[in-house]
C-alpha cells in the first residue's frame, strides 16, 4: 500500500467530504479501507512469522523492503499502462494478483511449508499487485469526481489509510496472539476480495484520447522526459527517496525493538503500530491548518526532526509507554513528510501523464525504502540495533540539509488539462499513423528591439515544447537576414506530432500570442512540415493509406 497525499483543503471543511457523495468514489474508496486493513494486519504477521522462523536481523528489515521493491522495479511500465490501458481493467488485474498471492501464502502457513525466502517471494508478489493497482487507481480519481474535488479526494485517500492504520496492526497483534497465523492470513485473503468485486462492479467514464494508443516504449520515454524536466517533480522525488531511506530504519527494525529491546510479542509490536497510525491521523486531520501558517519547506523540516527524535528514542528507551508516545510522534511527521512530497508530483502533473509520473515518484521513494531497509538491517546486524537508530537519526537531520539543494516549492493549483483541441494541418503527402520523423519549423521576423523578450519567450517555448513531445528542438538565426529567426523540432512519428498539439495547455496557447506580437511580418509565422527521408534507402517510399485524425 502506498504514502498518499493530503490536499491544501482544511480537512474538517465540508468540501473535504464532498467525493463521498460520489457513489462510485465512495465504494471504492470504502473497498479500499477493508483492503488496508487486511493488509496491516497481514504485514504485522508477516512481519513477526519472519522473526520466530528466523535468527537474521537483516531478514526481518528485508521484509518492508520485498513490499517496496515491486513499486521500484515495475513502477515506469505500470504507469505507462495506466496512461494507455482502461484504467478500471488494471486495477482489477492488479487486485487479482494480490488474491491469489496472499492466497498462496495462507494455503503454505496451513500445509507448514514456510522458510524465510518463502515469505519473501509472496511479500514481493502482493506488492507486485499492489503496484500495479495503486498508480491506475491513485489517476482514476481525476476521471471519477469533478476536478474541484481532486484535492478533497486525495486527502480522503489518506485520511481513510492513517484512520485504518491505527487499529490495523493493534488488531494484526490480537488477531496473531489469539487465533494464529493462520487465521490472520485467511482473513487478510478474504479482505482483498472486497476491492475485487467492487470494481468489477462499479463502472465509471473515462475521457476518450483522439489519437490511437501510445507504444509502451514511447510512453515510457515521455513519462521519463516529462519528469526530467520538471524541477518541482524531481525536488520531491530526491527529498521524498532521501526521507524514506533515512526513516524507514523506524518500521524496519520495529519488530527487532520489541522483541530484543522492550520483551514484547505480537500484541505489544500492534499496539505500537496503532501509536504510530494514530500520529499519522492527528497530523493528516491537521494538515491544512498547518499548511496554512507554514511553508511546505518547513513543514518537511519539521517532520525530519519529528521522525529523527522518533528513532533515538527507540534506541534509547525499554519502555513500551515511551516508545508508543516516540512512534506517535515519529507517525505524525511521516505523514507531514510524505504529503508535502506527494502532492507536489500530483498538482505539477497533467492528466495525460499523472499515472506516470507518480509511478516514477513511488519506484524512486520505494527504491530509497528498500536500500534503506537493507542498509538499516546490515548495521543492526553487524553491529547493533541501537547503533542502526542513532544513524537513522543522523541521517533524517542531513535529509533537512538538502532543503538548500531541492527546496519543494509552493503550489495550490494544479497543473491545467489540455486543451485536447487542434485542426491537423491539410498536408500534400500520404501520411499514416507511424510516417515519420516529422520536422517542424517555424519562421518569425524579429526587431532588434524585441530581441531579449523573443529569446525569453522562446526559452519558455522549448520547456513546454519540449516536455510534451518535441525532440531536438534548436532556435536558428539566418546570417543573411538577421530579422529571421526559425524554431525548428521533430517528432518520431505523424501520430507523435499531433499529440503534442493534443497536449498543449489554455497557457502554453497564451504563450504562443505572447511571440506573436513580437512577430513583425505582415502575415503571421510560417509553419513548415517535412518528413526525414534517409538517402540511400527505400524505406517507407511507397505509397502510404492516408490518415485523419478523428474530431
Amino acid at each position: 500500500m502506498r504514502r498518499v497525499a493530503e490536499a491544501d483543503d482544511d480537512p474538517v471543511s465540508p468540501a473535504t467530504f464532498a467525493p463521498l457523495m460520489q457513489p462510485t468514489f465512495l465504494s471504492i474508496w470504502l473497498a479500499t479501507q477493508v483492503s488496508t486493513l487486511g493488509w496491516l494486519m497481514q504485514t504485522v504477521a508477516i512481519s513477526w512469522l519472519m522473526a520466530t522462523v528466523s535468527t537474521s536481523d537483516l531478514m526481518v528489515a528485508l521484509v518492508p523492503a520485498s513490499s517496496t521493491l515491486p513499486a521500484f522495479i515495475l513502477s515506469v511500465f505500470v504507469g505507462a499502462i495506466a496512461d494507455n490501458f482502461n484504467r478500471r481493467r488494471v486495477m482489477f488485474a492488479g487486485r487479482c494478483i494480490m488474491v491469489i498471492a496472499s492466497a498462496m501464502l495462507t494455503a503454505s502457513v496451513a500445509l507448514g511449508f514456510v522458510d524465510p525466502w518463502m515469505i519473501l517471494g509472496f511479500s514481493f508478489l502482493i506488492a507486485c499487485g499492489g503496484a500495479l493497482n495503486d498508480p491506475a487507481w491513485q489517476a482514476s480519481v481525476g476521471d471519477i469526481v469533478d476536478r474541484r474535488d481532486v484535492p478533497a479526494a486525495v486527502n480522503l485517500l489518506s485520511l481513510g489509510f492513517n484512520t485504518v492504520r491505527t487499529v490495523g496492526p493493534a488488531l494484526g497483534g490480537i488477531v496473531v496472539a489469539s487465533f494464529g497465523l493462520l487465521t490472520a492470513f485467511a482473513v487478510t485473503t478474504l479482505s482483498y476480495l472486497v476491492p475485487l468485486g467492487t470494481i468489477w462492479r462499479c463502472k465509471w467514464k473515462v475521457r476518450s484520447w483522439p489519437l490511437p494508443r501510445e507504444p509502451m516504449r514511447t510512453a515510457i520515454y515521455d513519462g521519463l522526459r516529462f519528469t526530467a524536466m520538471s524541477s518541482e517533480i524531481k525536488a520531491a522525488i530526491a527529498r521524498g527517496t532521501l526521507f524514506g531511506l533515512a526513516s524507514i530504519a523506524i518500521l524496519a527494525l520495529l519488530p527487532l525493538v520489541v522483541r530484543d529491546q522492550l520483551g514484547g510479542g505480537p500484541l505489544a509490536y500492534g499496539a505500537l503500530m496503532a501509536g504510530f497510525g494514530t500520529g499519522a491521523v492527528i497530523a493528516g486531520i491537521s494538515n491544512g491548518m498547518f499548511r496554512r501558517i507554514l511553508s511546505q519547506e518547513r513543514l518537511m523540516t519539521l517532520a525530519c526532526v519529528a521522525c529523527a527524535a522518533c528513532s533515538l528514542s527507540l534506541a534509547l528507551t525499554s519502555s513500551i509507554a515511551v516508545a508508543a508516545i516516540a512512534l506517535a510522534l515519529g507517525g505524525a511527521g511521516w505523514v507531514t513528510a510524505w504529503s508535502g512530497v506527494a502532492v507536489s508530483v500530483q498538482l505539477a502533473s497533467p492528466r495525460w501523464v499523472v499515472g506516470r509520473t507518480i509511478s516514477i515518484y513511488y519506484a524512486l521513494i520505494d527504491g530509497g525504502i528498500a536500500a534503506g531497509s537493507w542498509v538499516w538491517g546490515t548495521v543492526a546486524q553487524n553491529h547493533s540495533l541501537t547503533l542502526a537508530l542513532e544513524g537513522s537519526a543522523g541521517a533524517l537531520l542531513l535529509v533537512v540539509a538538502t532543503g538548500a539543494l531541492f527546496p519543494l516549492r509552493e503550489r495550490r493549483e494544479s497543473e491545467p488539462d489540455p486543451l485536447e483541441e487542434f485542426d491537423a494541418p491539410v498536408v500534400a503527402v500520404n501520411l499514416n499513423p507511424r510516417s515519420g520523423p516529422i520536422v517542424i519549423r517555424v519562421e518569425y521576423l524579429i526587431a532588434e528591439r524585441n530581441l531579449e523578450a523573443f529569446l525569453d519567450l522562446m526559452r519558455q517555448r522549448r520547456h513546454v515544447h519540449s516536455r510534451v513531445g518535441a525532440r531536438n528542438w534548436t532556435l536558428q538565426r539566418n546570417l543573411q537576414k538577421p530579422m529571421q529567426w526559425t524554431e525548428t523540432f521533430r517528432t518520431p512519428t505523424w501520430t507523435d506530432y499531433l499529440r503534442l498539439n493534443y497536449r498543449l495547455t489554455e497557457d502554453d496557447k497564451e504563450l504562443d500570442e505572447r511571440v506573436l506580437l513580437l512577430h513583425g511580418g505582415d502575415i503571421p509565422p510560417q509553419t513548415t512540415l517535412s518528413i526525414e527521408r534517409p538517402t540511400g534507402s527505400a524505406r517507407n517510399t511507397e505509397p502510404l493509406t492516408p490518415y485523419f485524425p478523428h474530431r
